[in-house]
């Protein structure tokens, strides 16, 4: 009798553990197979989320099957506790586990309405798109210029909806004045602005921030991404460079960042320049003069006149040796490579070629052939522009 109890108890055991492994097999297929998602979507991930809320989401967008699971797979993966907030786009057929991926990753938001501050060096513009999730791709709802126009009605109406994404995006060579001056009008932070930055003091990048979040807040985390690179590229910057500190080098990047807007020149501009302080020839860059006149207060708006050009000003580098005493604007991250990392090369100097980029000279002769070729390409310009006038 006892040794049939026993048979018929091992019996259950052995089922109920078959029972169980098939039940832990579905749940593994059911978390790490395809999803039932047969279209992407936008899943928006609120500030404070738990991974219940984020399943009862997921289960209404018709994401995920069954809720428990992805919650069960969240807490054994050790991710239940890292949700980050954001708008992310999901593919079709995405897993459970793909989400909690996406949910948890972080970085910029990639879905939904979207606007974006981009404070440039000419001028600002304030851009509302959207994505759709279907094509993948942006589509511009409408842009204006807070500093030039009224925001239009429909702005109103994006900026109130709760979904809405905000992010200000920097222009490399922005200046410090600039960025200050166009965050007094982005009307969905908060908070005053007490002084400009240092120059230099912040770089040029996107920053996704929520509606009503500070200026001062978001200055600290331009200071703050500014200084992990610089400090990057310092501790592995090239031998043997002219600068004595992270600061010179800095000013080094400003330079470099007003001269060009070719990205693949940077590191010859950053050449010519370090050439020329190794071998004690001014810098004679027109961008430094402009600033010691504007104070990065805006374009100067027309050409340098010979007596400008002959005072003596901290930022006249035809006046000066070395480096100007600050930098002149705000460098972006290649910039500040390049300096750190200039190309090796006998350059001396540079002149407009008429492409958008520079001709490049190691001597003075050939420089002065550049200067004639780049005179000739002016004249004929403004001859075509006189004759397209005159019809």
């Amino acid at each position: 009798m006892w040794r049939s109890i026993a048979s018929n108890a091992l019996t259950l055991f052995v089922v109920l553990l078959a029972v169980a492994a098939g039940i832990l097999a579905w749940g593994r297929n059911q978390y790490v197979g395809p999803g039932p998602l047969a279209e992407p979507i936008c899943l928006r991930v609120e500030k404070g989320a738990t991974v219940a809320s984020l399943s009862k989401t997921l289960e209404e967008q018709q994401a995920i099957s069954y809720g428990p699971i992805f919650r069960i797979g969240a807490r054994y993966s050790g991710k239940s506790t890292e949700l980050k907030f954001g708008s992310y786009l999901v593919p079709a057929g995405a897993s459970m586990e793909q989400i909690l991926g996406i949910a948890t990753r972080g970085g910029q938001s990639t879905c939904g309405t979207e606007v974006n501050y981009r404070i440039g060096v000419l001028s600002s513009e304030l851009v509302v798109r959207d994505l759709d999730p279907k094509t993948g791709r942006y589509e511009e709802m409408l842009s204006f210029d807070p500093a030039a126009a009224r925001a239009p009605t429909e702005y109103a109406k994006v900026e109130a909806e709760p979904g809405t994404r905000f992010r200000v995006t920097l222009a490399e060579g922005v200046t410090s004045w600039q960025v200050v001056d166009a965050l007094k009008r982005a009307d969905f932070l908060d908070g005053k602005l007490a002084d400009v930055p240092a120059e230099g003091s912040l770089l040029p990048d996107s920053y996704e921030v929520t509606k009503g979040s500070g200026r001062e807040a978001l200055i600290a985390e331009m200071r703050q991404r500014r200084a992990t690179v610089l400090d990057e590229q310092w501790a592995n910057r090239a031998e043997g460079l002219p600068y004595k500190t992270p600061e010179e080098a800095l000013v080094m990047a400003s330079l470099v960042e007003k001269e060009t807007g070719v990205p693949g020149e940077r590191a010859e501009v950053a050449s010519v320049f370090v050439n020329r302080l190794d071998k004690g020839i001014r810098l004679q860059t027109d961008p430094a003069v402009i600033y010691g006149i504007t104070k990065g207060k805006g374009a100067l708006g027309r050409g340098l006149r010979q007596s400008e050009l002959r005072r003596k000003t901290p930022y006249n580098t035809y006046v000066i040796d070395g480096l100007p005493p600050t930098p002149i604007c705000n460098p972006g991250r290649d910039a500040i490579k390049a300096a750190l990392h200039p190309a090796q090369t006998d350059y001396l100097y540079f002149v407009a070629d008429g492409s958008g980029g520079h001709a490049f000279s190691s001597t003075l002769a050939e420089h002065n052939r550049n200067v004639a070729n780049w005179r000739k390409i002016e004249a004929e310009r403004r001859k075509q522009e006189q004759d397209g006038s005159g019809n």
